[in-house]
């Protein structure tokens, strides 16, 4: 789709404190990621669409089998250990940390606009942690231009904590995206973590280029954007079309005016180099990192070109970087349809799923029901807005991500079917981060400018969307139409693609840790296990259940498993399997 959710009386006031950080914090860790969904737009053309078929293994991750690395896909390349001399510089700064937003510590340091030609610019990035806390108390260090408090192996632990061992430096947190702010995600998950993690390791939030407080790339004002995410998809006629390439071409020249130069830096090769600076500049030898959705790419990326510098690294809800923009596309296609087909089952079974009391049932009143909010938009209580079946179709998978938002869909569908939009509405208002007072985060633009970096458009034009559409639907008979023509926001970006899929082996690096969830709606399961066949040292954790990633949301068993990785560097053995 075009392409995640923010005193009184005292005691009530903690608890409701704490209970929002902790679903903020599962909805930013299940955000999405990848070139079709959220550089598209969403609505449905569900006319005639047949039922969902029973999941496709290869589509839903059923499969234990290794997946292969897509056809043609090149391996990517380590760059030279040694930090060349013209980028030394930025390398030897020393960043300022400051307290900021209660409790934290914040920085900004420069990097290459250009890494080929490091004088050519700067930008400035941002950066925010959470010092390690032994014994539940702060230990922000009184030098504010020294290295993270955690980064030195060798410093004694406080008494409060020897018995959890050394400090073991600072681990770098990804939410995902492209477009998710790293920082954001932290102040609201840092608490959530393992505290024996927390004690270990200083919790560092590094937003990327382009993205939240690191140079943010903007295109559309508010009411555009509007605009953009309402236009309709999988269009009828010619007047559908001409109005779907309207709004993809006003958003790519919204861009490339609002973003000059630095859109055609936004790639995620340049995002790996930049926490590689990080890493130097936070004193630590080696980077250690947790990347969700859109972070295993970038962690991965990281693995590829300084396998020597892998320290732990988690990769949950795994990106498979050996795919073209289509394969990708379509491959997501239908693990939205798997987690349909896990949604309309559970709906099924309860007395308050509105769309009856089969998977067929529901499956087709679904159809019938974004069908007829397509042809006639429904009212809502946002004054002045309507429901359209764009952002019908939007709110439906915005609940895909993670089963703790199905009764929430389950009230949306009931009300839609009563002629009031407003719950799908917010839903789709929450995948795109609109606030109420209508202005949009930097997520979408971010997400839209990497994603078209990093792979070659997936269509050129309408008469490709066209005939990719059958063997979308085959995939996804629910979403895939919607997917196919979404992927059409790429065909005309401004700025040529500097990346193109290849494999990455990352020959030489420590463990990494690569978690698949079997009915991952936005990440299949298949892509975590492409990922693991293809790093030389990649560790394959499987859980068995429903939503995108896995850590720190589901399982006791994979919190277990990831928490003494970090802590030990004991990997979990190959193929291991978790469930609840």
């Amino acid at each position: 789709m075009r392409a995640f959710e923010r005193a009184q009386a005292q005691a009530q006031a903690s608890v409701r404190a704490r209970a929002q950080a902790s679903a903020r914090a599962r909805v930013l860790a299940a955000a999405l990621v990848v070139v079709g969904l959220l550089a598209g737009g969403c609505s449905a053309d569900p006319a005639g669409a047949p039922a969902a078929p029973s999941p496709d293994p290869a589509a839903s991750g059923t499969s234990s089998a290794p997946t292969a690395a897509g056809a043609g896909a090149t391996p990517l390349e380590p760059l030279p250990a040694a930090v060349p001399a013209a980028l030394a510089p930025y390398y030897a700064q020393r960043p300022v940390w400051q307290p900021c937003d209660s409790g934290f510590e914040c920085t900004t340091f420069r990097v290459p606009l250009d890494y080929d030609h490091p004088g050519d610019g700067d930008l400035t990035l941002a950066a925010a942690r959470a010092a390690a806390e032994p014994a539940g108390t702060g230990s922000a260090s009184s030098d504010p231009s020294a290295p993270a408090p955690a980064s030195d192996p060798s410093a004694p632990a406080p008494a409060a904590s020897a018995s959890q061992g050394t400090r073991l430096g600072s681990l770098l947190l990804n939410p995902g995206g492209p477009g998710g702010s790293a920082i954001e995600y932290l102040e609201a998950a840092a608490r959530t973590y393992d505290h024996g993690v927390r004690a270990r390791y200083d919790l560092v939030g590094l937003d990327p280029r382009g993205v939240g407080r690191s140079s943010p790339v903007s295109c559309l004002s508010g009411d555009r954007m509007d605009a953009y995410t309402a236009v309709g998809l999988a269009p009828g006629d010619q007047g559908g079309v001409d109005a779907l390439v309207a709004a993809d071409k006003e958003f790519a020249e919204g861009c490339r005016t609002q973003a000059g130069a630095a859109l055609g830096h936004l790639g995620t090769v340049e995002a790996a180099r930049d926490m590689d600076v990080l890493r130097a500049l936070l004193g630590d030898e080696k980077l250690n990192f947790v990347g969700k959705s859109y972070g295993t790419f970038l962690g991965a990326t990281y693995a590829g070109l300084f396998p020597s510098r892998v320290g732990r690294l988690v990769l949950d809800g795994a990106m498979d970087p050996s795919l073209d923009s289509v394969a990708g596309n379509r491959t997501q296609a239908g693990g939205f349809e798997t987690a349909w087909a896990a949604f309309a089952q559970d709906c099924a079974k309860r007395e308050d799923c509105p769309l009856g009391r089969t998977e067929q049932q529901v499956g087709d009143r679904l159809t019938a029901l974004l069908g007829g909010v397509r042809t006639a938009p429904l009212p809502t209580t946002d004054a002045g807005r309507r429901l359209t079946g764009s952002q019908a179709t939007t709110g439906v998978i915005q609940a895909m991500y993670a089963d703790f938002l199905w009764p929430k869909l389950r009230a949306a569908l009931t009300d839609a079917e009563a002629g009031d939009g407003t719950g799908l509405l917010r839903l789709s208002d929450d995948y795109y981060g609109r606030e109420s007072d209508g202005s949009y985060p930097n997520l979408m633009f971010a997400n839209i400018a990497v994603n078209c970096l990093d792979l070659p458009a997936p269509f050129h034009g309408p008469e490709d969307v066209q005939r990719a559409v059958p063997e979308f639907e085959r995939v996804s008979p629910h979403f895939g139409r919607d997917m196919a023509w979404m992927a059409l926001t790429c065909a005309y970006w401004p700025v040529r693609a500097t990346g193109a899929a290849h494999t990455v082996r990352a020959t030489g690096a420590a463990p990494i840790v690569v978690i698949g969830t079997t009915r991952d709606p936005a990440t299949p399961y298949a892509w975590a296990q492409s990922l693991a066949g293809q790093l030389e040292s990649g560790r394959l954790l499987t859980f068995d259940g429903d939503g995108h990633t896995a850590y720190g949301r589901h399982s006791t068993c994979v919190d277990g498993a990831v928490n003494r990785f970090l802590l030990t560097g004991e990997a979990p053995e190959q193929g291991k399997r978790c469930e609840r």
